[in-house]
């Protein structure tokens, strides 16, 4: 190469020196324009492909789906286990933080283009005189890393990645050119978002809004400096610094931090020296799906948002990464009401449970039909064992041989368990723990408002952690007496007067009633007949079988059948005369459902838990309204809310409600259940506005009380009820409030008796229907 104006520049002897230092810049810069034109076209395949303009334009980071409830609060996330992160806005950026992350990570953030020369050359000279001074990355340069992870996927792979040391190079040059198209594509404030969405923060949180919520339960914009620092100084070991596993690495990584500010004039000394002196104060509370508020809801509502985003054209799996914002009607303060009503409530029940069974096993039968007591089941324990998950696994390796399978299932082992009083570390066997979570009782409870069919709190049971199985929607038991409404409604809208009169005296079951072999004639709670005179109101008040058993043989099972589907009810029932005592299997979302009837002055709505999917940027992608229909006139809707009224008077098993003071000018509808053996106690309460329902019993119908006194439906669950409803009425923000429910226009109503606008009846008649309610009655049994 002759470079003849090199003679014009130097002396003969430093001509050569100079013409060799030309070349090899000039060599230099054309292999540099040649490795840069390789490495952004993917030349033959060997540097991997680079980050597009759509990839920079929508970079890919797996962003968790918020659950909001109806209040505007962030009730939990749908996430994979590296992505629980939710985006944060910059205006939620405490400046704090941002003064943090600039003095500790790229204190020229705001004077280079994506690249800092200078902070590059001392960290080249750093390595080279072993003196490290600093990492030479810039925050657009970690975002790059971050959002491509171009070290980890396959993807960005070239051939020339195989060749130790170029790979490394590589991937600096491509994170150099991404960061730089980065700054050219977006402000500096939305590159300062974006890595704060980006960065992990360990203990499962990912991006500030996680991680500040993880560790100090607080929104982002709600830190104070000292969290903010202790934030910033994980970036750099996200593990070694975790202020919950490692306070001492922390401790001193914040005040690191703390130093920076005050050498960049974030902050003065003085404030410096206060916030070193300063402990850091956890709250530590790292999101899962087994925590949090409403668990069994949010795992009823995953199985449904799948399949509706599938609806929308997105895949089952975007749930977890796409950042859909599901806006439900829960309202987070009701079901914090909800959680903790269940919570006093269960503690109580238990311990009167473990005091009934002191001693012994409480899986347990009747020793015969007509005995009031109880044997141990024998073989209960191992039988369930049976069908365990762990039981089917020994099953597989070890075939019939049972001494092995037996000896494994026995073997002590570490175990943490659920006890009232906090988990529990212990040793037990597999067996030790079957006996151990087969002793609690277990709970479903859930609030809806009737007029629109919005479902305000949903508890599935005790502990979700321990307990996965759904009480609400996913467990189906006897409903015991709370079915007999449908039976009256039945009877109500098909002629039968609520001004009739109807004797408690044996009623029989025969061929002519579709019942074979043994004649059926159900009972009351206590075995007893009073033959008294009843109205309908005392009847349903006391839950007197008799009564429910004469209406069903009058009107057929059919029927009955049909209006319950007709109002809600989808599971199959029986069609047999004990269906007016509650035989059939049905959920307590279902009966929901159906009593919402009643309230909402007959009109069936659709039971309502989401109201609107948005996409991560609060684009709407689909709203939901209620879906009414009218199914009962409103006459005879307020007629099964007279007669429920009853229960909440004189004689009624609902009177209970009034040591909780939400009967105090209020109209509560009410009705018990219990079932055979008192294996599910239900309570059903209706306000004007607001209606509840609660089932308590064993996971295993064996687990009960063993007399009705204890295991009655007005003890069991009754008492949630009215600890929920105490809390909702104290809190003046909510909208629920105590009141009357409306009375259709043109009804009359005496006493007992209520009658339509067109439904004639003497006056003389009418006077029997204000004489007082019989004696107090237990809740029902069935029989």
């Amino acid at each position: 190469m002759n470079l003849p104006f090199i003679e014009n520049l130097a002396p003969g002897k430093y001509r050569s020196l100079i013409s060799f230092f030309y070349k090899t810049f000039f060599y230099g810069l054309v292999l540099f324009v040649v490795y840069i034109i390789g490495l952004y076209f993917n030349i033959f395949w060997l540097f991997g492909k680079m980050p597009g303009i759509d990839d920079l334009d929508n970079p890919k980071s797996e962003i968790a789906s918020e659950i909001i409830s109806s209040d505007g609060k962030v009730i939990g996330k749908f996430f994979y286990e590296r992505g629980n992160r939710s985006p944060v806005a910059f205006s939620e950026i405490p400046s704090s933080l941002i003064d943090a992350l600039i003095a500790t990570e790229d204190v020229r953030y705001t004077k280079h283009g994506g690249v800092d020369a200078r902070s590059l050359l001392r960290a080249i000279g750093g390595l080279l005189t072993f003196d490290p001074k600093g990492g030479g990355s810039t925050i657009s340069q970690q975002l790059a890393k971050n959002l491509f992870k171009m070290r980890e996927d396959e993807g960005y792979e070239g051939l020339l990645y195989h060749i130790p040391g170029v790979k490394t190079l590589i991937i600096k040059s491509k994170e150099w050119i991404v960061a730089i198209k980065l700054e050219r594509r977006y402000t500096k404030q939305e590159i300062m978002k974006m890595y704060l969405d980006t960065i992990e923060f360990s203990s499962g949180a990912y991006g500030l809004k996680s991680a500040a919520k993880t560790y100090f339960k607080k929104s982002p914009q709600n830190l104070n400096t000292q969290e903010a620092a202790t934030l910033v100084g994980m970036i750099q070991n996200p593990s070694r610094f975790n202020p919950k596993f490692f306070p001492e690495n922390s401790l001193k990584r914040r005040n690191v931090v703390i130093s920076q500010m005050v050498k960049y004039n974030k902050i003065t000394s003085e404030e410096g020296e206060v916030l070193k002196s300063k402990p850091i104060v956890l709250n530590y509370s790292p999101e899962s799906h087994n925590s949090g508020m409403a668990p069994y809801f949010r795992a009823f509502l995953k199985d449904w948002a799948k399949a509706e985003i599938v609806k929308l054209g997105f895949d089952e799996a975007d749930l977890y990464t796409k950042g859909f914002k599901i806006h439900t009607t829960i309202d987070s303060r009701m079901q914090a009401y909800a959680e903790q009503a269940v919570d006093e409530h269960m503690r109580d029940q238990q311990t009167k449970f473990n005091q009934n069974w002191r001693g012994r096993n409480p899986w347990v039968q009747r020793r015969s039909e007509e005995s009031n007591r109880y044997v141990e089941i024998p073989n209960f324990i191992e039988n369930a064992a049976k069908r365990t998950g762990y039981y089917q696994v020994l099953k597989r390796e070890y075939g019939d041989d049972t001494r092995k399978i037996g000896i494994e299932m026995n073997r002590k082992m570490p175990m943490r368990v659920f006890t009232w009083s906090g988990e529990r570390d212990t040793l037990m066997s597999h067996m030790d723990s079957i006996r151990h979570y087969k002793r609690f009782l277990n709970i479903g409870m859930m609030a809806m408002d009737p007029r629109n069919g919005n479902i305000k709190a949903w508890v599935g049971g005790i502990n979700f952690k321990y307990f996965k199985y759904d009480h609400v929607a996913q467990s189906k038991r006897q409903p015991g007496s709370t079915f007999k409404p449908f039976v009256y409604v039945t009877a109500i809208d098909n002629g039968f007067s609520t001004c009739e009169r109807v004797v408690d005296e044996p009623i029989s079951f025969g061929p002519e009633d579709g019942v074979y072999g043994k004649i059926y004639t159900p009972k009351n709670s206590d075995g007893k007949y009073s033959y008294a005179s009843l109205t309908l109101r005392q009847a349903l008040g006391q839950s007197i079988n008799t009564v429910s058993a004469r209406l069903i043989k009058e009107f057929k099972p059919s029927k009955v059948i049909e209006y319950a589907h007709l109002l809600g009810i989808k599971s199959k029932l029986d069609d047999s005369p004990s269906l007016c005592l509650g035989v059939s299997d049905v959920s307590l979302y279902e009966m929901l459902s159906g009593y919402a009837v009643f309230a909402n002055g007959g009109k069936y709505t659709e039971p309502m838990f989401v109201t609107r999917i948005e996409d991560k940027n609060g684009e709407v992608l689909k709203e939901y309204l209620p879906d009414q229909k009218e199914v009962l006139s409103k006459e005879t809707a307020y007629k099964m809310i007279h007669l429920m009224k009853g229960a909440t008077m004189g004689g009624g098993t609902s009177v209970g409600l009034g040591r909780y003071g939400v009967l105090d000018g209020n109209e509560v509808a009410a009705k018990t259940g219990t079932t055979s053996n008192y294996s599910d106690g239900w309570f059903m309460g209706m306000t004007q506005d607001l209606i509840a329902g609660i089932w308590v019993g064993g996971d295993d119908r064996a687990i009960h009380f063993e007399s009705i006194a204890m295991g009655q439906g007005a003890r069991v669950a009754m008492p949630a009820w009215g600890l929920f409803m105490k809390k909702v009425y104290a809190d003046s923000e909510l909208e629920f409030k105590k009141g009357r429910f409306v009375v259709p226009q043109g009804v009359r109503i005496m006493g007992d008796c209520i009658l339509s606008p067109n439904e004639g009846f003497s006056v003389d008649s009418l006077k029997q229907y204000t004489q007082p309610a019989l004696k107090p009655a237990d809740d029902d049994e069935l029989l």
